[in-house]
C-alpha cells in the first residue's frame, strides 16, 4: 500500500486517496465539459455545477460518517471539521452515500435557481461519476481503507499493519473490495457509453448510472467490513448495512424514474407521429 505516495521526498501529509480524488475530479470535469459542448450545453454550467457537486459531496460524506460514528467525536467535536489530524492534511472518515445525496440535492437547487434544464446536463456529467468511482477506489486501496471482510475461500490480500485494514485484521487476507469497486466503476462507465448509442430521452444516462451503482453498492456491501453502528437490519444470519438500504431506495427511485421518462418519451413520439400525419 502507498498511503503517502510523496513520502520519499519528505512530503508526508499528502494522501493517496486525496490525490486520486483530485485526479478523478479534474479528468472528469474536462471530459464532462467536452460532452456538454457537444450536446449544445454551455461549458460554464459544467464548471459551476462540478464545483458545487464536489463541495456538497465532501460535506455530505463527512456528515453521514459523523452521524454514524458519533462516539469517535464525543471527546473533541472540533475533529469533525479539523483537517489537520495525525500529521496529515485532510478529513479522514467519509461516507460516499451521504455525498451522493447532498450532491444531488445541491445540484437540483442550483439548476432550479439558474432555470437550467437538469437532464441534458446530468447526462453529460454522469459518466464523470462512474469514472471517478473507478479512480478514487484505487485511492482507497492504496490507503488501505474501505476494505473487505476476511477472504476465507475468496481471493484475499494482506494489508500492512499501519493501514486501517491491517490494524483491524493484522496478517489476515481480506477481500479487496476497493479493487472490485474500481473495476465496477469502469464497467458501469462502459455500459453507459454503449447505451448512449440507443439514447432516446434526456435523463437516460443519469438514471441508468444511479440504478447501476445502486445495484453494485448493494452487492459489494455484503463483502465489506462495517462497524456495528453501520448495520441497520439483521434478518436471520444476514446483516444489511445502512448503505444497502439507501442503495435499495436509490434503485427503486431510478427504476421508476427511468420508466416514467421512457413512457413519457414514447407517448410524445406517438403524439408527434399522429400530428405529422
Amino acid at each position: 500500500m502507498f498511503p503517502q505516495p510523496l513520502k520519499f521526498i519528505g512530503i508526508e501529509f499528502v494522501r493517496s486517496y486525496g490525490i486520486m480524488l483530485a485526479l478523478g475530479f479534474f479528468i472528469g470535469i474536462l471530459w464532462a465539459r467536452k460532452r456538454a459542448v457537444k450536446a449544445g450545453i454551455a461549458s460554464e454550467h459544467v464548471i459551476d455545477l462540478s464545483f458545487i457537486v464536489l463541495i456538497a459531496s465532501i460535506i455530505g460524506s463527512r456528515f453521514f460518517y459523523v452521524i454514524y460514528h458519533l462516539d469517535e467525536f464525543s471527546d473533541n467535536l472540533l475533529d469533525i471539521v479539523n483537517p489537520f489530524q495525525g500529521g496529515t492534511v485532510g478529513i479522514a472518515g467519509l461516507s460516499m452515500m451521504g455525498g451522493i445525496i447532498l450532491a444531488l440535492v445541491s445540484a437540483m437547487i442550483f439548476l432550479a435557481v439558474k432555470k437550467i434544464d437538469p437532464w441534458p446536463l446530468f447526462d453529460a456529467m454522469m459518466p464523470m461519476f462512474a469514472l471517478g468511482l473507478g479512480i478514487t477506489r484505487l485511492g482507497c486501496f492504496l490507503n488501505g481503507c474501505c476494505y473487505g471482510l476476511p477472504a476465507h475461500d475468496h481471493f484475499g490480500m494482506v494489508f500492512p499493519p499501519e493501514s486501517p485494514a491491517g490494524y483491524h485484521y493484522p496478517g489476515i487476507p481480506l477481500i479487496p473490495a476497493q479493487l472490485y469497486s474500481s473495476i465496477a466503476g469502469i464497467v458501469i462507465l462502459a455500459i453507459i457509453l454503449v447505451s448512449e448509442k440507443y439514447k432516446r430521452f434526456d435523463g437516460h444516462s443519469f438514471w441508468l448510472t444511479i440504478g447501476l451503482y445502486s445495484i453494485w453498492r448493494f452487492i459489494i456491501d455484503f463483502f465489506r467490513y462495517y462497524e456495528d453502528s453501520m448495520i441497520s437490519v439483521t434478518m436471520g444470519d444476514q446483516a444489511f448495512s445502512k448503505n444497502q438500504l439507501l442503495s435499495a431506495l436509490f434503485f427503486l427511485i431510478s427504476f421508476a424514474a427511468y420508466l416514467i421518462f421512457f413512457f413519457r418519451h414514447k407517448k410524445k413520439a406517438v403524439k408527434d407521429a399522429k400530428a405529422g400525419n
